[in-house]
């Protein structure tokens, strides 16, 4: 497909009756992609890195795509101690209208595309901006720096977005509460835990730091975030992606629920699940193990007390 951008549709506006292209986007856009879309239309894009300064390579003061927003990542995470939390919809409402998000408006998400992890960082604010009503959204694949390496400048000009009166009204279509988990771990068999972690977490071999304890949760199986890649920042394409996810037994017969530390690398599994395998009822756990753990509900592979001091111990050394 040309650009592998989905349609052109023609919107009519106003009375006037003039008709105004508007790309309807694919999930994922290449550089090329992108600049193409520069010329023909008005994206919206939103560039997920921190703001940094002109010094500090990799953030968007140091260089950006002309014309992008700078949306820096934690304006769409939770406080400290939980990162995964979802930020209510008032507080989503005032980011959204801030950086001038329409309902409707191509609009593509940026991150640096420094590795596998980081584009964690993208889907998570595609997941939140489709929950929340955007309905036209699309990820650069390989970020920046897959940008760069096709030779396409970047910009250190300053962009002042113009505020939107978007109200955000969250979909929990995509969504998966602590409720909702904790049915399936009571025994709920219509959805699949997946945990989007590498192994040695669902092991219990490694915790992050601001979770209770070290484990998963019961029932869960693990398909880690890593297995979307090819040894690069690029996400495999919708076929690649449909052929992984048939491979692991994932289909629309049963809803999946996606978790990890803090709903990032989960994010990257419900993104290739849901919008590149195009699996039907996919969800998100935005707290994921952090919230879990500390909200003191069961779990599994949880060590015991001598190989925790072991595994302390090791940490140290």
């Amino acid at each position: 497909m040309p650009l592998r951008i989905a349609a052109v549709a023609a919107v009519v506006i106003g009375l006037a009756g003039h008709a105004v292209a508007q790309t309807a986007l694919s999930p994922l856009v290449t550089p090329a992609d992108l600049s193409a879309l520069l010329s023909a239309d008005q994206p919206l894009i939103l560039d997920v890195r921190a703001v940094g300064a002109t010094d500090q390579p990799g953030t968007f003061a140091a260089g950006h795509i002309a014309g992008a927003v700078s949306a820096p990542y934690a304006l769409f995470r939770g406080p400290e101690g939980n990162p995964g939390q979802l930020p209510s919809e008032a507080d989503l409402t005032r980011v959204l209208q801030s950086l001038g998000v329409t309902a409707d408006r191509p609009t593509v998400i940026v991150h640096q595309g420094a590795n596998e992890t980081d584009f964690g960082s993208a889907a998570r604010v595609y997941w939140t901006l489709k929950s929340s009503g955007v309905s036209n959204l699309a990820i650069l694949n390989g970020g920046i720096a897959a940008w760069q390496a096709e030779g396409l400048a970047l910009t250190t000009d300053a962009v002042a977005p113009t505020p939107s009166d978007f109200t955000v009204a969250f979909s929990d279509r995509w969504l998966a509460t602590e409720a909702d988990v904790l049915a399936v771990v009571e025994g709920d068999t219509t959805a699949t835990l997946i945990d989007a972690r590498p192994e040695s977490f669902w092991r219990g071999d490694e915790a992050h730091a601001a979770a209770a304890r070290p484990g998963t949760l019961p029932q869960s199986q693990f398909f880690t975030h890593s297995n979307w890649f090819r040894g690069g920042p690029a996400i495999v394409d919708a076929a690649a992606a449909r052929t992984l996810a048939q491979d692991a037994g994932y289909t629309d017969d049963a809803g999946l629920i996606s978790f990890c530390n803090t709903g990032h690398w989960a994010a990257t599994n419900w993104f290739a699940l849901s919008e590149l395998a195009g699996i039907e009822n996919v969800r998100l756990y935005p707290e994921s193990m952090v919230g879990w753990s500390n909200a003191g509900h069961p779990m599994a592979n949880v060590p015991g007390p001598l190989k925790r001091v072991w595994q302390q111990i090791t940490d140290v050394f």
